[in-house]
């Protein structure tokens, strides 16, 4: 039979009542014919409150990355063991593994390890044998025999390399929404539910602060040719008279009829921004600069360096997550040792705005509509940055809610919104939010 891999988020199984619900979604699945993997997430708030436990018993110090991972890796094995048991109540075979009982192998780095390989054999033979499998999210095992987790958000990425393992038919993500949204519908209440987005605008919107994917689930699925779905659990089912679920497709190529100019606007409030002022302007100090973070496995987000022709010296801009901050601090302190006068600032009341679509490098106009929406209301740009599919702004933490409404409404992103009409590169209109 085909395979259909579910994941179900934290929210879908906060509570035996939504672990139930989410038993009688896999059932029904698995009563039209389908083979059916269940991936599952720790119960709604367990991972924080596990990691709170761990800081209150080690204080200022900080926590063995290991002990960290024996410790998260429980969350999802609750929700594993009640989820199967929840199939059973409903008469359904269901068994439940670990991560590394699905064959999950990954390196040693502890609390977000990398996935070197997949061996469902275990997998198929319970499928064989007639059960539904209910997988740990979020966890593997290295070489040592030793539990490794895959990093926050890392269930998705579970599911979809068990979708790419066993060749599976479909890979759905259930969580508490249905769908992908043009921006925060806690933001902007008329935020439209996307039809499908691809892999890159996916990438470039959970990069940018978008809270709907694991960045790497997502960078999974594009390498290799995974594409799937995210849907809400909390939906009707089909016994309560639920029809055709709500959806958003992730695809490599989106569909010609949904194709638009920008496709939605992130906001991520967990960055910081450091500064490095009057840094000798000469081969090589970038290099040992970002060679020094690599190192300490600090993942920067956008660098910026100004300088102009004949200056000897420079300045470096950069964004790191708030978490990573006073690790950053100190890696730039050990390297200005060598480069008396240079100076370090840093700023935590700072937020970064982004616009994504697969329009954005081939219409002109699009980030003079964006800056125009931020000047209209008075939000003042610290920082621009940009790729081809996307452009980002660092303003006021304080500011960024605006920021994200001013520039949705402006691009015309909202159910009964008329979109903004940009110019081609090739002369031709196309229209920013068009379906």
């Amino acid at each position: 039979m085909a395979i259909v891999v579910q994941k179900y988020g934290g929210t879908s199984v906060a509570s035996t009542e939504r672990i139930l619900r989410a038993a009688r979604r896999v059932a029904w699945k698995r009563s039209q014919g389908y083979d059916v993997v269940v991936v599952v997430s720790a119960m709604g708030d367990t991972t924080d409150s596990l990691i709170a436990l761990a800081e209150a018993i080690n204080g200022d110090a900080h926590p063995s990355p290991r002990e960290m991972d024996m410790l998260m890796a429980t969350g999802e094995q609750v929700s594993a063991a009640l989820m199967a048991m929840a199939l059973q109540r409903l008469g359904v075979p269901a068994v439940s593994l670990t991560g590394f009982q699905a064959g999950f192998f990954t390196d040693d780095t502890h609390r977000a390890a990398r996935i070197l390989d997949v061996k469902p054999d275990r997998v198929r033979k319970e499928l064989e044998a007639g059960r539904v499998v209910v997988v740990t999210g979020f966890q593997g095992i290295d070489a040592a025999g030793d539990l490794t987790t895959l990093g926050r958000g890392g269930s998705d990425l579970t599911a979809i390399a068990l979708a790419a393992a066993l060749d599976a038919e479909a890979c759905q993500i259930y969580t508490d929404v249905d769908g992908i949204y043009t921006a925060d519908p806690r933001i902007v209440p008329n935020a439209r539910r996307l039809e499908e987005i691809s892999y890159e605008e996916l990438l470039e919107m959970s990069s940018s602060g978008a809270q709907v994917m694991q960045l790497r689930s997502v960078e999974f699925a594009r390498q290799y040719g995974v594409e799937f779905e995210v849907l809400s659990s909390l939906s009707p089912l089909p016994d309560e008279g639920g029809t055709e679920e709500k959806k958003t497709k992730v695809v490599a190529r989106v569909n010609p009829q949904f194709q638009r100019v920008v496709t939605g606007v992130a906001v991520n409030s967990k960055v910081a921004r450091i500064t490095l002022l009057e840094v000798p302007d000469r081969p090589g100090i970038a290099a040992k600069l970002f060679s020094a973070f690599a190192r300490n496995k600090i993942v920067i987000d956008d660098i910026v360096q100004s300088g102009g022709p004949g200056a000897t010296q420079a300045d470096i801009s950069l964004t790191v997550a708030k978490d990573d901050l006073d690790v950053s601090l100190d890696i730039c302190r050990e390297v200005m040792q060598e480069w008396p006068g240079t100076q370090l600032v840093y700023d935590v009341d700072v937020a970064k705005v982004s616009i994504v679509g697969s329009g954005v490098a081939s219409n002109y106009g699009v980030a003079a509509t964006m800056f125009t929406a931020l000047a209209e209301r008075g939000i003042n740009i610290e920082m621009i940055t940009g790729s081809e599919i996307s452009i980002s702004c660092l303003v006021r933490a304080s500011r960024a809610a605006e920021a994200v409404q001013a520039i949705h409404e402006k691009f015309g992103l909202g159910d009964g919104d008329q979109p903004v009409a940009i110019g081609t590169r090739g002369g031709e209109d196309a229209k920013a939010g068009q379906k």
